[in-house]
């Protein structure tokens, strides 16, 4: 048996690099698109649709690492704030089938983008567009390396 950690989710495999956190039932991964910075997935290590298809003990192990990797992303991003989402069924906008929590640091917008010299809206439109491009191995990677790290000294 190969001493590599192997991860899916769903019917995709995920590579080692990506995985940042783990725990014996969850994982923390960045995400090949993300929204905005610091947008990274946790999800559980058995295959599981739906979030009602969790045990009790998953289901808890998931929001606990969610906590602490949020915590650690907050202030590594210098955020104020966290979004924590889960999309329950392709009718609710879930993609992959498997459940995983989205969870992304916030910030306060900048005066500068709020002055009324801009379209805040159309500048963000255009921002989620460029950002929502999948990244390469080599970005994720490197972004899990620096996760890893920070996660590491807790």
């Amino acid at each position: 048996m190969s001493s590599i950690e192997q991860y899916a989710f769903g019917p995709f495999k995920i590579d080692p690099r990506q995985v940042f956190y783990s725990t014996p039932l969850s994982y923390a991964l960045v995400n090949l698109r993300p929204l905005l910075p610091g947008n990274v997935l946790v999800c559980p290590r058995r295959d599981a649709v739906r979030f009602g298809d969790l045990t009790a003990d998953e289901t808890r192990d998931l929001w606990l690492t969610a906590q602490t990797v949020g915590t650690q992303l907050e202030s590594y991003h210098k955020a104020s704030s966290l979004a924590f989402a889960i999309q329950d069924g392709p009718q609710a906008g879930q993609t992959v089938p498997h459940v995983h929590i989205h969870i992304v640091p916030r910030k306060a917008a900048s005066s500068e983008e709020n002055d009324g010299n801009k379209d805040v809206k159309e500048k963000q439109k255009l921002d989620l567009d460029i950002q929502m491009k999948n990244r390469t191995m080599e970005e994720m990677a490197q972004e899990a390396d620096e996760y890893r790290s920070l996660l590491s000294k807790i």
